[in-house]
């Protein structure tokens, strides 16, 4: 590993939003712990209902633990945390937001910084995201298309054939699979993100508008149109479980999902690719109503999944 001591003394936040995820939050703040970089830790906690403030405070005393009096969502909770971290440390140079089920690997914190440090027009960086089994998880892509929705609604490998999963049309990196030099990418999934501080008070923090999802891709958009560069750091490596929270409440996280999305499309294409991406969208949800009945049919579903699940996509899909 090289050399990392100059940047020991760097003070960097860590913001961090968590719900219900009080084992996986001890794992990830242990992880931080072993880091050489200066850091303070800031954790929203959007009323959890499990022992994560109390863990928090007995274990991680040096922890700031903000608990606002309701569920504020991934993206305000991530601001309100950045926010606490900046006025007590003015002169903090990064940030890091950071999701609470994700460990961080020997060195990882350390090569982003690193990274940040080397280039100066780099303006976020983002590591490469394990999965809990040691396989690689994607987390790098290129910014929305009407062909990476079709895909995602009518998956490679199902509907669609396999070998588009990688591809360019469904917005993957070649550079991701087996690579390990540092490559450009429009945006990273936003488990991980480290940015300076000077990205943010340039183009803002995370649109709070959106609850839940897309917010990192919106905010990834007003750092390029800034002049600033977003890259992977393969050598920073960090285990991400994924979907820790938003499993929870499944329904209504679809029904986030495609909120988000469509608000994307709105501020972000062009009128033709949101005409496309809505017309992938529309079609995409008459298929899983198809699905679902053929699992209810099959008695896969019981009577009130079906119709709960029916009732989203048809929600979704108007």
């Amino acid at each position: 590993m090289q050399d990392f001591t100059k940047i020991a003394t760097l003070p960097l936040g860590v913001a961090i939003v968590s719900y219900n995820t009080c084992d996986l939050l001890r794992t990830c703040l242990a992880s931080l712990r072993l880091s050489s970089v200066a850091h303070v830790v800031a954790v929203v906690d959007n009323g959890s209902r499990d022992d994560s403030v109390a863990m928090i405070r007995r274990e991680f005393p040096e922890v700031l633990v903000i608990v606002p009096e309701a569920n504020l969502g991934f993206a305000k909770g991530t601001n309100v945390a950045m926010q606490a971290l900046r006025d007590a440390h003015p002169a903090m140079e990064f940030m890091m937001m950071l999701n609470p089920d994700t460990t961080m690997h020997d060195g990882a914190l350390e090569y982003m910084v690193a990274f940040l440090q080397a280039h100066p027009r780099v303006g976020v960086v983002s590591p490469r995201l394990l999965n809990s089994d040691g396989s690689l998880q994607r987390a790098a892509f290129r910014f929305p298309t009407p062909s990476m929705t079709f895909l995602e609604l009518f998956p490679p490998g199902d509907i669609t054939p396999g070998r588009l999963y990688d591809s360019w049309w469904n917005g993957r990196y070649a550079q991701e699979v087996g690579g390990s030099a540092p490559f450009a990418i429009d945006h990273p999934l936003g488990a991980c993100m480290v940015t300076r501080v000077a990205v943010i008070a340039a183009v803002g923090m995370l649109d709070d508008s959106y609850f839940m999802y897309a917010e990192e891709i919106d905010w990834c958009q007003r750092v390029h149109a800034a002049g600033w560069a977003i890259w992977q750091v393969p050598a920073a490596q960090v285990t991400h479980v994924g979907g820790a929270s938003s499993r929870q409440f499944k329904a209504a996280m679809v029904r986030a999902l495609w909120r988000s999305r469509r608000q994307y499309w709105q501020r972000w294409c062009h009128p033709r690719d949101q005409w496309w991406h809505l017309c992938w969208l529309r079609l995409g949800m008459r298929r899983l109503r198809w699905v679902t009945w053929c699992q209810f049919m099959r008695r896969e579903l019981t009577h009130d999944d079906y119709h709960a699940q029916i009732a989203i996509y048809r929600e979704v899909g108007v």
